[in-house]
C-alpha cells in the first residue's frame, strides 16, 4: 500500500506543535448512520484493528435508545465482548451517553470515559434531545456530576458550531457560552463539532480564539469536522495553528449525524495522517493499518469507502 507509492514527503513546521491526539470515533459516530446491521463480533474487530494501529482514543459505541439509533443497540454486548478479549484496557475506551439511564448501563459495565452530546443551537437541541438550548443543561448536570464522582473523564461534543441547517449561521458568542456552561458542569475536553461542513478556517480561528477568551485554552478543545464543502483538512490546519491538539476523526470517512440530512461523513483518518505525516507533526498511528482496516470495514458495508487516501492508496476499495 503506502510502501508501494510511499509517504508523503516531510517538510516540518516550526510553528506547529509537534504531537497531536486522534480521537478515532468510526466505530461509533460513523457506524451510527449504518442501515444494515452490523454484527457485534465485526463492531469489536473494528475497535480492536483500530487500536492495534496506534490510535490513542477509539470511541467505541453509545448507550443511545435503540429506537434512536438501532445500529448501536448492542452497545453493552459489545462492551462485554470487548472485555473479554481485551481485557480491563476495554473499560477505557469512550462511549457517548444521552443521559442518566445511559450512565447507569456505562457504571454498570465499569467503564470509566464517557462522552455527553450538547447542541449550539436552539432547533437541534429540540429535534435531537427533545429539549430547548437551556433545557439542556439540566438534563446534563446530574448526568456529569454522578460521572465525575465516579471518577469518569467526561467529554461533551457540541453540535452545530458553525452552522445549522434549519437556522442558518451561529454566533460565536453563542458557541462560547454553551461550551463554557459544559465546562462549568464539569467537562474535561470540549468536542466543537461543524455537524453541517460549513465551516473555514478563518471561522475555525475565531471560535479557538473566543474559546480563549472566556478561559478555556487551545488545549481544553478539539475539533470534530465535515467535508461537506471540501473543507475539513483546511479547518483542522487552521486549528493546528491556533493551538488545537485534539482532532476526532473516522477510519474511512465513515459516518455523519443521523438528524441533520445535511451532515456528509467525518474527516478520514487516513486522509489527516497524510497530511500531518507531511507537516512532520506526532501522531504515532501507522497509516498502513488505518488503511487496511478502512478497507476491510469497506467490504463488510459493501461499499467504497469515501476516503481520499483509501481511493488513492487501496485502488478505490
Amino acid at each position: 500500500m503506502t510502501a508501494e507509492l510511499g509517504l508523503p514527503m516531510v517538510f516540518p513546521d516550526p510553528d506547529l506543535t509537534r504531537a497531536i491526539t486522534l480521537y478515532e470515533v468510526g466505530p461509533r459516530d460513523g457506524l451510527q448512520n449504518e442501515a444494515a446491521h452490523v454484527p457485534t463480533s465485526v463492531k469489536a474487530e473494528f475497535v480492536r484493528r483500530l487500536l492495534a494501529a496506534g490510535l490513542p482514543i477509539v470511541e467505541a459505541t453509545s448507550f443511545v435508545h435503540p429506537r434512536w439509533v438501532p445500529q448501536l443497540a448492542d452497545a453493552a454486548e459489545l462492551m462485554d465482548l470487548l472485555v473479554d478479549e481485551i481485557g480491563d484496557a476495554a473499560r477505557d475506551l469512550p462511549v457517548l451517553v444521552p443521559n442518566e439511564r445511559g450512565l447507569d448501563r456505562a457504571i454498570d459495565l465499569g467503564l470509566r470515559h464517557i462522552a455527553i452530546f450538547a447542541s449550539a443551537t436552539e432547533t437541534f437541541a429540540r429535534r435531537n434531545l427533545n429539549r430547548g438550548l437551556d433545557d439542556q443543561f439540566a438534563m446534563f448536570e446530574p448526568t456529569v456530576a454522578r460521572a465525575r464522582a465516579a471518577g469518569m473523564e467526561v467529554r461533551a461534543y457540541v453540535s452545530m458550531c458553525f452552522g445549522d441547517p434549519w437556522e442558518g449561521g451561529v454566533a460565536i458568542d453563542q458557541v462560547t457560552s454553551v461550551g463554557r456552561r459544559l465546562v462549568d458542569l464539569g467537562a474535561g475536553q470540549l468536542s466543537l463539532g461543524d455537524t453541517i461542513g460549513v465551516g473555514t478556517p478563518g471561522h475555525v480561528v475565531g471560535l479557538v480564539d473566543a474559546f480563549r477568551q472566556v478561559g478555556l485554552p487551545p488545549d481544553r478543545l478539539a475539533l470534530h469536522v465535515h467535508d461537506t464543502y471540501g473543507q475539513a483538512l483546511s479547518n483542522v490546519q487552521a486549528a493546528l495553528y491556533a493551538g488545537v491538539t485534539t482532532f476526532d476523526v473516522s477510519a474511512g470517512g465513515l459516518g455523519g449525524c443521523p438528524y441533520a440530512k445535511s451532515a456528509t461523513g467525518n474527516l478520514a483518518t487516513e486522509d489527516l495522517l497524510w497530511m500531518l505525516t507531511g507537516l512532520g507533526v506526532e501522531h504515532g498511528v501507522d497509516l498502513d493499518a488505518v488503511l487496511a482496516t478502512s478497507v476491510w470495514m469497506a467490504e463488510q458495508l459493501g461499499r467504497p469507502s469515501p476516503s481520499a487516501v483509501v481511493r488513492a492508496l487501496a485502488g478505490g476499495r
